[in-house]
């Protein structure tokens, strides 16, 4: 990397712990903007600000933040107001300042009460050091680890008290190891010498593997919170969207730990602690005594179901213990909310969304559409649809193509050679073949359990710049005809439509922009932040009163 490309990309351990839904972010040495643009992606909203004295790499970052400071951090204090900012992130600056003590020690009041500091520094311990200095063969170089423009180096016990000096509390401090096969083939090499010395290979080792380490510190001890998820077995993105990346986004607010698996276990340590259990049926005589075991545990128990219960008869047949038996259920929908609502007084609807609006990359070619059509167990709605669709694609020739994924029977019902085929894949996968498209197909028929499934179709394609055609089941709430999207209630609606398009390409760029817009605007997991955080906190105050209720519902429970 050239000084030229300085702070291009993004680091991921310092994007992942900025607080998502953090309303002022300020960001020292932003570089060219990388971490800017990544968290604007995540959340559109936040007043972003930076700091960077390179006129050309500030240039660059003025696209990604709202203000840009031309300025000299150790010379000028930032011009913001003290007990402001709910982050502010130091990546790669604090070595490189004369004084990195006094800067903290300045700055810090100007974070909010709950605002926190963000910082990766690079480790003095890193067993590289200690091999050039071995072997005569120290040098400066013009960028990482021994970069010519380090002033100040740090130990891991060197930043917490530089932290902790400045008024900060350390929260936690994450190794960033790159090669560790590396560090251990060296520890190998050192351990006489390192016996000598009374240090063990593996002490040695947990201190010289990280090349950087990511530092979180606050002004004041955080409110803590377990969020602890059982999920399922990973099929296409459920557990992604449903679980994995909510967790990860509260997960960026101070004091707060997300942890996530099969059969992921509680630690002993007494904290605030719900227990997210991933669309569990407990339908089989072992239920009640697991159940009773996971109550045991001090936890509240929330169930988190996303489908029509209907599909699987033998949760009604268990006595609906799926959702009598916990503290609380969470949902996707109004409709599954009404559902469920018989068996338990404390249901939260948080609609499905993006962890962040992906970079569109589609309709480079005006003369050309590829059509997404990805989904579980959607062939019987689709099959309604092929004969239309293959017309369409006959007349129009390979100016129309067609993306599948996982529905092996549609894709070869299709009669064009303009088609490809992926097998189910991993969330990333999935998404990764949408982006290459400009429209998505989302059919759904009139029945019971289509009617309760959520929106997310739509929102992923949306988010991708994709131009939805779309039942008007679920869909006719979500996307607006003409405007956001085109609902296609019968396949003659669908061919019209989609002639409609080839003939006028840039009418579905018009729809995909909006589309997107609305994605950025209501459909982000940055607005779900707090209430999220809100209701699980609520949880844990009423616990009592919920248990109660609980044990009324099912008293074979206690």
């Amino acid at each position: 990397m050239t000084q030229a490309d300085y702070g291009a990309g993004a680091n991921p351990d310092l994007l992942s712990r900025i607080p998502l839904d953090a309303r002022l972010v300020l960001d020292v040495g932003c570089g060219a903007g990388g971490l800017g643009g990544a968290f604007r992606r995540r959340n559109p909203a936040t007043r972003l600000l930076g700091i960077e004295p390179d006129p050309a790499l500030a240039d660059r970052a003025a696209a990604h933040y709202d203000e840009i400071y031309r300025l000299d951090i150790e010379a000028t204090p930032p011009p913001v107001a003290p007990g402001s900012l709910d982050a502010m992130l130091f990546g790669d600056v604090l070595e490189h300042l004369r004084d990195p003590w006094a800067v903290l020690a300045r700055d810090a009041p100007l974070l909010a009460e709950d605002g926190v500091l963000l910082a990766c520094v690079p480790n003095l311990e890193h067993w590289s050091f200690t091999a050039r200095l071995l072997t005569g063969q120290w040098r400066y170089e013009p960028t990482g680890l021994f970069d010519r423009t380090h002033l100040r180096w740090f130990t891991r016990d060197g930043m917490r008290q530089a932290l902790e000096g400045a008024g900060l509390i350390p929260l936690d401090c994450t190794p960033r190891i790159f090669g560790p096969d590396k560090a251990e083939a060296f520890a190998r090499r050192m351990e006489p010498a390192l016996a000598a010395m009374g240090v063990t290979r593996e002490d040695w080792l947990r201190r010289s593997a990280p090349l950087q380490y990511v530092w979180r510190a606050t002004r004041r001890p955080p409110r803590t919170l377990l969020l602890a998820a059982r999920t399922l077995r990973p099929v296409g993105g459920v557990n992604d969207v449903r679980v994995l990346q909510p967790l990860a986004a509260l997960a960026t607010r101070p004091g707060v730990a997300a942890l996530a698996g099969p059969n992921v276990q509680l630690p002993q340590a007494v904290v605030p602690r719900v227990l997210i259990l991933q669309r569990r049926l407990l339908d089989s005589p072992e239920s009640l005594a697991w159940l009773r075991a996971l109550r045991a545990t001090g936890a509240v128990l929330v169930q988190e179901f996303d489908d029509d219960p209907a599909r699987w008869p033998s949760i009604a047949g268990n006595g609906d213990l799926a959702f009598r038996g916990v503290h609380a259920v969470q949902t996707s929908t109004a409709p599954l909310r009404d559902l469920l609502a018989p068996f338990n007084d404390e249901i939260a609807i948080f609609p499905n969304a993006l962890a962040a609006l992906p970079q569109p990359v589609n309709f480079a070619d005006p003369g050309r559409l590829t059509l997404f059509f990805g989904a579980l167990n959607r062939e019987a709605d689709m099959a309604p649809f092929l004969p239309v669709l293959n017309q369409v694609l006959a007349e129009a020739g390979g100016r129309l193509a067609v993306e599948v994924v996982h529905d092996r029977r549609s894709h070869d019902a299709l009669e064009t050679p303009h088609k490809r085929f992926t097998p189910t894949a991993d969330y990333a996968g999935y998404r990764a073949v949408m982006v290459r498209c400009e429209l998505a197909f989302l059919p759904l028929a009139e029945t019971r359990f289509n009617r309760m499934k959520s929106d997310l179709k739509a929102v992923e394609a949306a988010g991708h710049r994709l131009c939805c055609l779309a039942s008007p089941v679920v869909y006719a709430g979500s996307l607006r005809h003409g405007e956001t999207g085109l609902i296609v209630p019968d396949p003659q609606a669908l061919g019209a439509e989609l002639r409609g398009l080839l003939a006028e390409p840039a009418r579905a760029l018009v729809m995909a922009e909006a589309a997107r817009g609305w994605v950025r605007a209501e459909r982000l997991l940055a607005r779900q932040v707090a209430p999220r955080l809100d209701w699980y906190r609520s949880l844990w105050a009423r616990r009592a009163s919920l248990d109660a209720a609980l044990l009324k519902r099912v008293p074979a429970l206690a």
